[in-house]
């Protein structure tokens, strides 16, 4: 699979399927994913961000790529710790690549380690890459197998993971990520809702990769899942300067400590007076609470966290935003209030537990 990346850092083990597919408009796809096509049988036409929408990005790299830092830091330790020196990294493509990269890097930088570092498909509702799994396994022992992603919404890919793994004998469906506020992994970087600034990009940020795409017509038996390069984007190509802002800050500490015993760095967020405690509970027991509360039969179209309320709001069709009042100011969530302002979609103060704020997909009268 071609992309912006280099090998050293990442192999890609997908079908490059550029030209085969043609995106669609985010109201096309909408309509007809909430009529029951799944997502993965589609691609969206990416949003090109605005230069207003850029420089909101452009100041959340600058003041948000230290917190990212030592959370990758702290995983990367964590994972080390835990898995020994021949973990592979196993990231879950897209949001997962460049995170991968950084804790490749970090490892390299602290341990003196090149660990493996691959990329595959795994899409919910339709499982893991099968293909891809078999390659690794046909490399790798299966107990050094680590998957990798960026964060945790509601911990619906976990629960994917879980249901497929258990046919692979002695691959752990554990998962590491960089924040996990949901509450459902042992290996993570953060337990707060914080800004990667990649979440706030889409292929751009990227390696110019799409999401992931699976159709039986174009993804033969013996194939990897798909997805397509963006080649005509390469000009606002800002993969390498994400993971370069990123690395710049890395805080190597000879020392490791235990794990348990490092502070998040959400002691800076402060909560009537007292320090962010994080919150009992899982995410999902949260999720739905919200869907009571707004009559929401699917918690499928509620997207918890910031990296996925970003998503919603690059490449799904919003209903509305949900931000916690202790938060309204944040200068972690103004590329969410750009991003709501300049599509018109409405944002709600509502009282949030592990979250910072959470989109809502609208519901398609017509679909």
């Amino acid at each position: 699979m071609k992309s912006s990346y280099k090998n050293d850092d990442v192999i890609l083990l997908l079908k490059d399927i550029t030209g085969m597919v043609e995106p669609q408009p985010t109201e096309e796809r909408e309509r007809l994913i909430q009529q029951g096509r799944h997502y993965c049988e589609m691609l969206p036409i990416e949003y090109v961000p605005t230069e207003k929408y850029m420089q909101v990005y452009r100041e959340a790299l600058e003041k948000y790529s230290s917190v990212t830092a030592q959370a990758v830091g702290r995983l990367a330790d964590k994972i080390i710790k835990a898995r020994g020196e021949n973990v592979v990294l196993v990231s879950l493509a897209r949001a997962g690549i460049p995170i991968g990269i950084l804790l490749k890097r970090y490892i390299k930088k602290k341990y003196g380690l090149d660990v493996m570092h691959y990329s595959i498909s795994i899409i919910r509702g339709m499982g893991i890459d099968d293909n891809a799994m078999k390659y690794l396994l046909a490399h790798h022992k299966a107990e050094d197998l680590l998957f990798v992603d960026g964060w945790i919404g509601k911990g619906a890919i976990l629960n994917e993971l879980r249901k497929d793994i258990s046919a692979y004998d002695g691959v752990s469906s554990e998962i590491a990520v960089v924040a996990d506020p949901a509450n459902v992994t042992k290996l993570y970087g953060t337990s707060e809702d914080i800004l990667i600034p990649s979440s706030c990009l889409n292929c751009t940020v990227s390696g110019l990769v799409s999401r992931t795409f699976y159709r039986t017509d174009i993804i033969g038996k013996d194939d990897f899942h798909g997805a397509i390069y963006y080649g005509e984007m390469e000009e606002n190509d800002l993969s390498y300067e994400f993971i370069n802002a990123i690395e710049e800050k890395f805080e190597i500490q000879e020392d490791f400590k235990n794990q348990e015993s490092f502070k998040d760095e959400s002691t800076t967020i402060k909560n009537s007076a007292q320090e962010y405690v994080k919150a009992e509970g899982f995410g999902i027991d949260e999720v739905r609470k919200i869907g009571e509360h707004f009559g929401i039969d699917d918690i499928n179209l509620i997207k918890p966290g910031i990296g996925e309320t970003t998503r919603v709001l690059l490449r799904r069709v919003p209903w509305k935003v949900l931000i916690d009042e202790r938060y309204r100011n944040d200068d972690s969530l103004a590329h969410i209030v750009r991003l709501a302002d300049e599509k018109g979609v409405p944002i709600e103060y509502y009282p949030l537990m592990h979250y910072k704020t959470c989109g809502i997909i609208k519901k398609i009268a017509d679909a």
